[in-house]
């Protein structure tokens, strides 16, 4: 493991909020404006062509982001009490596999892709091979590693069950994980799907785990305790289907990422539409902050950052846009607000402050 110096330039954001809406917003916003400090952090040993970056996780307990850096082979851990350009946070765990894959014609190198964090220890999934390894969460230590039949997408640790549940696309599958002992990780269960899933939230109060079915725009509930699916829902994200999920349980309200829009399901009344917005084009994993209802759906193409909160009847009311760069998507973000959002291109993790959250 080493450490690096965060780099990159505090850029101060006021940005007049200007979203389009889709179904409809219960309370409309009254000319809000969002007020962000913005700075990157760029990533050690990034090469040339940027890192390869896809889910990231964040510890609410150690206070800390982790980013699988893929084609670096590394986990970089970012220290998120330590917020602001020109401080010693990040943190690499070196030494992760990683493969070339040929994908239309184009080689790239896939490492460490996708992270979840469980009690006391976050699970790591590597595309370059195969496998979902646990990391103490306080000494970041590597400890056992299971091998997958498939390359892992997302990781969603279940409280209820101590299990990792890993999305396989290739396989049209979950993978369940027994981590109820933390010194070995073992195979437990494999769930078939009609699909290819994508994006997973969880309800361990309810006993229910979420995901998609990108290639069929359709979302699922699975019953934990029985591991079948009981309910499939229709988004309407359209022919290249929903991605990301984000729940919050104390409302019941399920929240899809579409390609442009975010998309609230009533997870209590068979998924019914509540609300939806538009967001920008390249949309993909999104995070909720449940204490704070806030959504944070960062989007590619539209090079943008959005904060929604989330109404008690499933309105998406817009609070923010924040500029990022063409690219970032993929954020998470602390209990103060604080967004982390991937950008790949530029080997760099951006950072969004809201201004008085210190």
């Amino acid at each position: 493991m080493s450490g690096t110096r965060c780099r990159g330039t505090a850029i101060l954001f006021i940005m007049v909020l200007t979203i389009g809406c889709g179904e409809r917003v219960p309370h409309p916003p009254s000319s809000a404006t969002a007020a962000f400090a913005v700075h990157s952090i760029a990533l050690p040993g990034a090469p040339q062509g940027g890192v390869f970056m896809d889910y990231l996780a964040y510890d609410r307990v150690h206070h800390r982001v982790w980013v699988p850096a893929g084609n670096t082979a590394s986990i970089d851990v970012i220290d998120a009490a330590c917020d602001h350009a020109g401080c010693d946070h990040v943190t690499r765990i070196e030494g992760f596999p990683t493969a070339e894959i040929e994908r239309n014609g184009v080689k790239r190198t896939v490492g460490p892709s996708s992270a979840t964090v469980g009690d006391g220890i976050v699970y790591v999934g590597n595309r370059g091979d195969s496998t979902v390894c646990a990391i103490d969460a306080d000494s970041l230590q590597r400890g056992s590693c299971v091998v997958l039949e498939s390359v892992p997408d997302g990781l969603a640790y279940v409280a209820a069950t101590k299990e990792v549940w890993a999305t396989l696309p290739g396989e049209r599958s979950i993978a369940i994980i027994d981590a109820a002992a933390r010194a070995a990780l073992t195979r437990k269960a494999t769930i078939r799907l009609d699909g290819q899933p994508e994006g997973f939230a969880v309800d361990d109060a309810q006993g229910v785990f979420y995901t998609n079915l990108e290639d069929a725009d359709r979302t699922l509930t699975i019953d934990i305790a029985t591991q079948r699916v009981t309910r499939t829902w229709m988004p309407g994200c359209g022919p290249d289907g929903p991605r990301g999920l984000a729940l919050d349980g104390a409302i019941g309200v399920l929240l899809v990422a579409c390609p442009d829009r975010v998309v609230a399901l009533d997870a209590r009344h068979d998924g019914r539409p509540l609300s939806a917005i538009t967001v920008g084009g390249g949309l993909d994993n999104i995070d909720y902050v449940a204490h704070r209802h806030e959504l944070y759906a960062a989007a590619a193409r539209a090079a943008t950052l959005t904060i929604l909160r989330v109404g008690l009847d499933g309105g998406l009311i817009p609070v923010a846009v924040v500029p990022t760069a063409a690219g970032a998507r993929n954020a998470v973000s602390t209990d103060e607000g604080t967004a982390y959002v991937t950008h790949s291109a530029a080997g760099e993790i951006l950072v969004a402050t809201p201004l008085g959250s210190h």
